[in-house]
């Protein structure tokens, strides 16, 4: 069945930020039983109602998923829930929140949309690092990292825009937290544990624009070098047809089939215009990671099954679909008006489990969250 619905992940850290309003400059340890005891008031719940609140007008194009009891079904008392487990032990610990994030990534929930402070987003980092994107609703007593809306309601708008289809920018944001002893001696030591795929709705400033239009030439240099910085030595390449991905080969120096499918490793070219069968035996024979790049089709928004049908299902399947990336200009974007990205690779199911939102480059740091469909609607 295809995935009509946006997938909205929730994850409540019932407790954070709890210490707040006791003075307790946090909710870590202990600080959180001393807050329970005194009877204070649990926030994240609140906090996150208040977003669904916000989002009540796109109900109707959302299904959400979680964790039972006050860990996400709780707060969405009215909309339609999909429970994946329970916590553990009541209350509950950073360890349901680990097993939670895993649950909503496994299930392939589009965002995952949590309520929490920065102890919860380390959690979260630990269970799914950039897997999914993420978004944080403040409720905590310090967030120092930048996964966070500035309101519930922001982040709601935030939800809005992607389940409308709308630009939404995406990058890698920092997981930072503070060590709380330290706080309440008073000194603020932050330390850095990694970071999370983030969407955020702003402005698509270019640095490679002429008179507010993209030069597509400096851009598909910028998404090249975008690329040829994440690739490493033991990953195996596949570089699909068409102009973005040539600049890819140009920026590694390398011979390019412009309509064909190229396999690099450590930065040489390994096989060129290969066919679906040698394609799939260097697949089996790489020991490694394999990593498939595509760009779109002009005005049609294929990605798979157009023009390169030589990176066929049993290739992708081997890859997997977190390692698919797709580079494109947002001029390209822009063109599709709306309409989602297309996959037809002549496996259905194959196709059904790739709809939903992915990373798109758009240029050097700089990418954007778009949706794939495997139908055109």
């Amino acid at each position: 069945m295809s995935k009509s619905l946006f997938r909205l992940g929730l994850i409540v850290n019932p407790w954070a930020g709890i210490g707040g309003p006791a003075g307790l400059k946090g909710s870590d340890g202990n600080a959180a039983e001393m807050a329970r005891s005194t009877g204070a008031a649990q926030r994240a719940p609140q906090r996150m109602a208040r977003a669904l609140a916000a989002l009540s007008e796109e109900r109707v194009k959302i299904t959400t998923l979680g964790f039972a009891g006050d860990m996400g079904e709780g707060v969405a008392a009215n909309w339609s829930f999909e429970v994946l487990g329970s916590a553990a032990t009541e209350p509950s610990t950073a360890h349901d929140t680990v097993r939670a994030a895993r649950a909503l990534c496994d299930a392939g929930c589009d965002l995952i949309l949590f309520a929490g402070g920065d102890g919860t987003a380390r959690d979260i980092y630990r269970a799914v690092g950039d897997a999914v994107p993420v978004l944080g609703v403040p409720a905590g007593v310090k967030m120092h990292s930048g996964v966070y809306a500035v309101s519930p309601e922001s982040a709601a708008e935030i939800v809005a825009a992607m389940v409308r289809g709308d630009w939404v920018d995406v990058s890698c944001e920092e997981v930072r937290d503070i060590d709380e002893d330290a706080f309440r001696s008073g000194r603020v030591s932050t330390r850095y544990y990694g970071e999370l795929l983030v969407p955020r709705v702003g402005q698509y400033l270019q640095a490679t624009k002429v008179s507010g239009r993209e030069v597509e030439e400096l851009v598909v240099a910028d998404i090249a070098a975008e690329v040829v910085e994440q690739l490493d030595d033991q990953t195996l390449y596949v570089v699909g047809p068409g102009s973005t991905t040539a600049g890819i080969m140009v920026e590694l120096g390398l011979d390019n089939t412009l309509l064909g499918v190229d396999v690099v490793q450590s930065g040489k070219l390994t096989a060129s215009d290969v066919s679906a069968e040698q394609l799939e035996q260097l697949c089996d024979q790489h020991p490694g990671d394999v990593v498939i790049i595509v760009t779109a089709i002009g005005r049609q928004g294929h990605i798979l099954g157009r023009g390169n049908q030589q990176i066929s299902p049993s290739v992708v399947r081997r890859a997997g679909p977190q390692n698919l990336w797709v580079v494109a200009t947002k001029s390209k974007l822009s063109e599709l008006e709306g309409r989602p990205l297309l996959v037809d690779s002549n496996d259905r199911d194959l196709d059904l489990s790739l709809e939903g939102f992915i990373r798109v480059i758009t240029g050097y740091q700089d990418s954007v969250l778009y949706r794939v469909s495997a139908s055109g609607v």
